[in-house]
């Protein structure tokens, strides 16, 4: 059976370079599956969970928005920041959520900033839930 080599990418190093079976990703505007043959693709990401399909489990990481593409059975991930989901703390990320909830937003660039900031914890939190 024919793998998808992926690799992700954040500014500080590449977090993760294996073969897998399937990735399953949060775009901007909903989920994708990806699969070895997958046609050529180039896509935004969103904050949320990313699957590493390998044997008979997944492997399960937070990604924190950023871009896709998908060429030739390689699936590169570039990525602000990605967190595995045992890491993730739900009382941690409820009380981060609490504070963006409640941070000042008096012009439009800091509510898109804050508002940013909750869509990120809502996603983490989503994750540790289930975890």
């Amino acid at each position: 059976m024919a793998n998808l080599h992926c690799i992700v990418v954040t500014p500080e190093e590449t977090a993760i370079e294996e073969e897998t079976d399937f990735v399953t990703l949060p775009l901007d505007d909903g989920e994708i599956g990806i699969a070895p043959q997958h046609s050529p693709l180039i896509g935004r990401l969103g904050f949320g969970e990313m699957r590493l399909g390998t044997g008979g489990g997944a492997q399960r990481y937070y990604v924190d928005g950023g871009f896709v593409q998908v060429a030739d059975d390689v699936v590169s991930i570039l990525t602000n920041r990605i967190l595995a989901a045992a890491d993730l703390d739900a009382e941690v990320i409820a009380e981060q959520l609490e504070t963006a909830r409640s941070e000042p937003a008096s012009t439009a660039e800091m509510m898109e900033i804050r508002d940013r900031a909750v869509s990120q914890a809502r996603a983490q939190l989503r994750m540790a839930q289930r975890t």
